[in-house]
């Protein structure tokens, strides 16, 4: 058996490796006081040599090291190195790492908040802002030697996935590529693709952990391994581990108790919806309490920990809870530098704002060592507590999930208050790659010996479901890749329309799709070998005629029922659209049938918002009117009414329900079928009736074993239709992203942005519209829709591209500015339905549909409205900040895209309007 390396002996080995390494990764290693791991010298020596890289490891093992390399290889050899992250504050983080190593004159930063000496020979930037570059041809990629993608799984991102394939495949050909990935079970097909459109590229792949993860379970007061035996920590537990038995116990008690009727002091009982949190299941383990928990990591020595909790106002709440019950985590001494930091953070931002943001009870959390991290806190307020969680003066942070794909902000312990999480739609469990991501950030290099993740007990918990999450490291990287109406004009502007999508073909959606082609076509020629095993033969005729028949006549008759379905459904739309406000209608069925009032019957009666008659405001579509609607009665709504009063609502629906008095509302409303439909289906049957003649007339109609021969068809024809649609799909997966792209030239040549490989000059301002609503903007300023608008008021309009609100599916209709900001508003949402239109006629759909949530905010805090009236529940600091700075960013491309014509004057304007207060401050440069 080999003896380990002393530690005398391995700083031996890394001193000879370096001398032999060369002076630049000599010089580079020398710059920190811990020897590089395999997998980060592996990287920077293929990089040394003239090699791109592609490195998945896990979070916190150190791959920042490796672009760190490309950096101090540029600086050496006098040329440029952008290193490029999928978000702003890493970007900033970024920055100020090698501002703090190289210095301000050699660092400079690009984000859509921030510009700093962008000419300088290593820039931080953030991934669109490269994207951007390349497609403008930007001066300042001359003497461009090395592009760091960090964070490079970002790729398979719904929204912003497709800029990552975008800057690979767009890169000149001389910039090595430096790829930095979470870990993920098929980085050696990412480094082919990436090796068949960028050349040499060295894939390393690494999954060891430098810092050892344990993994408990917290049940009451009591900590708990998750597993026990040999092995149970590490990067992931190998085959020697076993679920704890202790735990295994407890789920079998907490399932036999939670069988037994509950008795009187059982105040836990279970519930729709989870455990009643006032108390525990009898005989089960309680739930422990927030600040219970972090007394109890604190007395283990596990602090500083992250807890993860899925909800803003969890995360707030948590805070408030532990300081409720006296947690105080910091010393006066480190009370007193913590209350001097935040201060002289927080100097620039106005004094009159500091209630609104909850200055006060942030600060007072702060200074015990606690504090909550969320997309809807304050920026300044965030990066506060991020830099006092690293200097280890933040010892208990509560956070959501999106900490966990940002900043570097590594800690000993992690919590997880749930394995379930509301995806937009519904509570999903957690994903294993999502509970790795999470408990990644466990343990701090050079700081912990050990890394800790606690998963909080809940009734009902499998410790087997959950030591499966903890067990499944990795997860695949799948392209979301597509081509975008921007990238179309900018592509064809550069190289023609052919080569534009011989270009989109080396994307690595095509790629993947090619490689499963190859297995689809296997499952086709296996599948049409067994159609001639089954084929069926009859004595007395042509059988598989016969079954041809039965097909055509079982087809024709599903067809025509599909039809009627269609007419009723037309019917029923053209029936919503004649609702008016206060109109009675009965909804027919589902799990919202019954009377409602119309209080606004939305665009064309497609989505209507109706007040029931237990006197719940709700949001129905022509998914709960399977049949044509017709006014039962109509009341007069109040010009005061207001959904968010429940007075109002009560009393509304009590003129609703003595309004209806008297009526038979049990009878069933049916449409009226029109003559034309009548006729039409007299047509059809007709044909039926003829395909069913033509069966019993068929000779193999008679034959005894007619039904067994069918079976035999049946099968044959089920093999049959599984090869046709094995060969669709291999004909559908080739070349798909040129067929795509094709549909987009179609309809932007129909349009007159391009014509051939000629971009128009509305094409060339549409290719300087980065958003996804590009193609509305585009229209919106070609139209002069919003010519002679007031900075606010285009700032309104602007607005409806940008914000994406969080409201539920019940909230009110959103309030909208008045005077001509309103009508440019209606024009807008017209353009976006014509153009919605336009896509399903090139069968594309990439315009998501516009939000005018933000519109009366945006139009406000341009003329002047103190942030106090327009922050609210739905509408926090942090988002508020975001959504203005989203804003700004359009309104800039705007003005560049509108060149000297007066809406390009009045987004200027209106970008100087909105930087202002806590939008204007900034804690960067």
């Amino acid at each position: 058996m080999a003896t380990q390396a002393s530690p005398a002996d391995r700083y031996a080995a890394a001193a000879r490796g370096r001398g032999q390494d060369g002076p630049v990764l000599a010089g580079f290693q020398a710059l920190y006081d811990f020897s590089f791991d395999d997998f980060q010298l592996t990287a920077c020596r293929a990089m040394n040599e003239g090699h791109g890289v592609l490195v998945a490891a896990p979070t916190g093992s150190g791959k920042t090291v490796v672009g760190e390399f490309a950096v101090h290889l540029a600086l050496a050899g006098g040329r440029k190195c952008f290193y490029t992250t999928p978000i702003k504050a890493l970007s900033n983080q970024k920055y100020s790492d090698l501002v703090r190593r190289y210095s301000a004159a050699k660092v400079g930063l690009l984000t859509g908040d921030n510009s700093i000496n962008g000419e300088a020979p290593v820039v931080v930037m953030t991934t669109e802002v490269l994207r951007n570059m390349l497609y403008a041809g930007s001066a300042t990629l001359d003497g461009l030697e090395y592009v760091v993608l960090d964070e490079v799984h970002y790729l398979a991102d719904r929204f912003r996935g497709a800029v990552w394939e975008e800057v690979i495949i767009h890169l000149p050909e001389r910039v090595a590529l430096v790829a930095l990935s979470a870990t993920v079970s098929n980085a050696e097909e990412f480094g082919d693709w990436l090796a068949q459109v960028r050349g040499g590229t060295t894939v390393i792949v690494d999954e060891h952990r430098p810092v050892p993860l344990w993994q408990h379970v917290m049940a009451g007061n009591r900590l708990y391994d998750m597993f026990t035996g040999p092995g149970r920590a590490g990067s992931r537990p190998a085959a020697g581990p076993q679920v704890n038995p202790e735990l295994l116990r407890i789920a079998q008690r907490d399932a036999w108790t939670g069988r037994r009727p509950p008795g009187k002091s059982g105040r836990g009982g279970r519930r729709a919806g989870g455990f009643r949190p006032g108390g525990p299941r009898p005989g089960g383990p309680r739930p422990p309490r927030r600040p219970e928990v972090i007394a109890r990591l604190d007395a283990a020595g596990l602090l500083p920990a992250i807890t993860f909790i899925f909800s803003r106002a969890g995360c707030d709440q948590a805070v408030r809870q532990c300081l409720a019950a006296g947690l105080r985590l910091t010393t006066p001494q480190e009370s007193a530098g913590i209350t001097e930091l935040a201060r002289q953070r927080t100097r620039d931002i106005p004094d009159e704002d500091l209630p609104v943001l909850g200055y006060g009870d942030w600060l007072g959390g702060l200074q015990r060592g606690i504090a909550a991290h969320h997309a809807g806190m304050l920026p300044t307020f965030k990066e506060v507590v991020e830099e006092l969680f690293a200097a280890g003066l933040i010892r208990a942070v509560f956070a959501t999930e999106t900490l966990a794909l940002g900043i570097n902000m590594p800690a000993r312990t992690v919590v997880i208050e749930r394995l379930s999480k509301w995806n937009g739609e519904q509570h999903a469990d957690l994903t294993a790659g999502e509970y790795t991501q999470l408990t990644g950030r466990a343990g701090r290099r050079g700081i912990d010996i050990e890394g800790h993740a606690v998963v909080l007990w809940e009734p009902g918990m499998d410790p087997g479901d959950v030591a499966g999450l903890a067990g499944t490291r990795t997860y695949p990287l799948r392209s979301s890749f597509q081509p975008s109406y921007n990238m179309a004009v900018n592509l064809v502007g550069q190289v023609g329309r052919q080569r534009a999508a011989a270009l989109l073909e080396s994307s690595f959606a095509q790629f993947q799709a090619d490689r499963a082609v190859v297995g689809i076509a296997r499952q086709a020629k296996k599948a049409k070998k067994a159609m001639a095993e089954v084929a069926a033969s009859c004595d007395r005729g042509d059988f598989a005629e016969y079954a041809s028949l039965r097909r055509q006549l079982s087809e024709l008759e599903g067809e025509q029922a599909r039809e009627r379905s269609a007419a009723r459904r037309a019917e029923a739309l053209t029936s919503l659209g004649k609702l008016r406000r206060g109109d009675i209608v009965e909804v027919p069925g589902g799990r919202r049938a019954g009377i409602a009032l119309v209080l606004d019957p939305g665009p064309d009666g497609a989505e209507l918002l109706v007040l029931t008659a237990d006197r719940q405001v709700k949001r129905l579509s022509i998914a709960d009117f399977p049949v044509p609607v017709t006014a039962i009665e109509r009341v007069r709504i109040p010009g005061s009414f207001s959904v968010r009063s429940a007075r109002h609502r009560r009393d509304l629906a009590s003129t609703m329900r003595n309004k209806l008095a008297g009526h038979d509302l049990a009878r069933p409303r049916r449409g009226r079928q029109d003559g034309a439909a009548r006729g039409g289906a007299r047509a059809e049957n007709a044909e039926i009736e003829q395909l069913r003649r033509r069966l019993r007339q068929h000779p193999c109609h008679a034959c005894p074993d007619r039904e067994a021969h069918a079976r035999q068809a049946h099968s044959y024809l089920r093999l049959q239709r599984d090869a046709e649609e094995l060969d669709r799909r291999v004909a559908g997966r080739s070349h798909v992203i040129a067929r795509t792209f094709d549909r987009v030239c179609g309809l932007l040549g129909q349009l007159g942005y391009i014509d051939g490989d000629t971009v128009t000059a509305e094409g060339r301002r549409l290719a300087g519209l980065y958003t996804e609503l590009d193609l509305v903007a585009a229209e919106c300023l070609r139209q002069g829709v919003w010519d002679g608008l007031a900075p606010a008021e285009l700032a309104a309009c602007v607005s409806a591209l940008t914000f994406t609100s969080r409201r539920s599916d019940d909230a009110s209709p959103p309030r909208l500015p008045h005077g001509q900001a309103r009508q440019a508003l209606a024009s807008t949402v017209r353009i976006w339905g014509q153009l919605g239109e336009a896509e399903k006629d090139h069968q594309l759909s990439f315009l998501r549909e516009m939000d005018l949530g933000f519109a009366w905010t945006a139009h406000a805090w341009a003329r002047g409205r103190a942030l106090e009236q327009l922050l609210s529940d739905d509408l926090t600091p942090g988002d508020f900040v975001r959504a203005v700075k989203q804003l700004v960013d359009l309104l800039d491309q705007v003005a560049v895209a509108a060149g000297r014509e007066p809406v390009g004057a009045a987004a200027r304007s209106a970008i100087g309007l909105l930087r202002r207060g806590v939008v204007a401050y900034s804690s960067v440069g």
